[in-house]
């Protein structure tokens, strides 16, 4: 049983970031591993994102200065062995709508919009 939960906590963690960078943000981090860090930037999206994401349902951990330099502001992601597609797709749905509102698709052009 260990091995299958390994094994799903690399597809989900693979999964989540591609889809992360499928729409346009800046990820930090290595495929296979479990912690998804989603680049912010701008220190006023810290809380604008977490309570965006908040109103849509979806808790998320937000990390700014000092724990990081103070244009590396991020949500930081932990997908576990024990999330279903479904969980998946509800996060990925709501970090979708929140990015277009906050202009986070970065990837996408020079401005940040979708």
């Amino acid at each position: 049983i260990g091995q299958q939960k390994i094994q799903r906590l690399v597809s989900n963690s693979n999964y989540f970031r591609s889809e992360m960078l499928r729409m346009g943000l800046h990820v930090y981090g290595d495929f296979d591993s479990p912690i998804v860090p989603v680049l912010l930037y701008y220190p006023c999206k810290i809380a604008a994102f977490s309570r965006e994401c908040l109103k849509r349902g979806l808790a998320v951990v937000v990390v700014g200065f000092p724990a990081t330099t103070v244009i590396y502001s991020r949500a930081r992601f932990c997908i576990s062995a024990g999330h279903t597609r479904e969980d998946l797709d509800f996060a990925i749905k709501v970090i979708d709508e929140v990015a277009n509102l906050l202009l986070l698709k970065y990837s996408r052009n020079s401005i940040g919009s979708g």
